[in-house]
């Protein structure tokens, strides 16, 4: 194998992150064309195949995701090598924000910020916790947790893993209702709601269940207070397994139904790249999700 390209692997990063040789392009300020030969070269210089052409996307191949991780290793190294080179290295400090949902912030950042402090004590971490999407490009937040891979082009993803979530209530609600396990056994069962709108009994339908407006038996469209309503036994609601999994009093039901699948990005603005706190806290995330 040929000595590795610094251009060409910042290529495959770029369009790996991306998933579109358009957006790696603009990115890197080439042209498709440029960016498209520089991708084809490491693949010739390593002698595989590294991405598939899913309609306008590029999809990792088995290979390439085996190698991801370690060219964003060497991509981080080459960034720090750069920046010390130039005099714009920085010590890891500052404060450093997340946006997280509700129930997210509530739940799963706790742990993974006191093991930040206890890594980096020199980062404050600022938790913005809103179940709406934060604005990166006008930096309302540094990083963010989300459901949703974003479509702005000028923003680095990263996709952490998929997560899965179930259907779940209180124990002093199944000792009053039953143990539900199928859908049919659902049917006239009461359900907390998010917003009052049709979305959310439609993507319960989707689910297999089959439910009307009737099924609510009240409505909250912030996580953390969702999670509060079942947990004093109003209902039936979905979570994440990772946050239902530590609630004291709480039942799966319903588990005849598959896991509602997600997928957990870390998004971040361009600063990702030249800001080492940012960049360590970006990590730390990644790792802990």
């Amino acid at each position: 194998m040929d000595p590795l390209d610094w251009n060409q692997l910042r290529a495959f990063l770029e369009t790996a992150e991306t998933g579109s040789l358009s957006a790696a392009a603009r990115k890197l300020g080439l042209t498709q064309p440029t960016l498209s030969r520089q991708v084809a070269a490491i693949e010739r210089s390593m002698g595989v195949t590294l991405f598939e052409r899913v309609g306008k996307t590029m999809a990792l191949t088995p290979t390439g995701l085996d190698l991801l991780e370690h060219a964003r290793t060497m991509g981080t190294a080459v960034e720090a090598l750069s920046l010390a080179a130039t005099g714009r290295s920085q010590a890891v400090g500052g404060v450093v924000s997340i946006s997280a949902t509700e129930i997210v912030a509530a739940r799963l950042l706790p742990p993974l910020v006191r093991q930040l402090r206890e890594q980096a004590p020199g980062i404050t971490v600022e938790v913005i916790a809103s179940d709406a999407l934060s604005d990166l490009q006008r930096r309302e937040a540094d990083i963010a947790i989300r459901h949703v891979k974003p479509e702005q082009p000028d923003l680095i993803a990263r996709l952490v893993r998929e997560g899965t979530a179930h259907f779940y209530a209180s124990e002093n609600w199944v000792k009053a209702h039953g143990y539900p396990r199928t859908a049919k056994h659902a049917a006239h069962l009461p359900f907390i709601g998010t917003k009052r709108t049709d979305q959310y009994l439609g993507y319960l339908r989707q689910q297999g269940l089959p439910l009307t407006e009737a099924n609510f038996s009240c409505y909250a469209d912030n996580s953390v207070v969702h999670w509060a309503l079942v947990c004093d036994g109003m209902g039936i609601g979905a979570m994440m397994d990772e946050i239902a999994v530590t609630t004291p009093s709480i039942v799966r039901v319903l588990d005849e139904l598959p896991p509602v699948r997600f997928p957990i990005w870390l998004v971040s603005h361009r600063e990702l790249r030249t800001s080492r706190p940012i960049r360590v806290v970006f990590e730390a995330l990644a790792k802990g999700l």
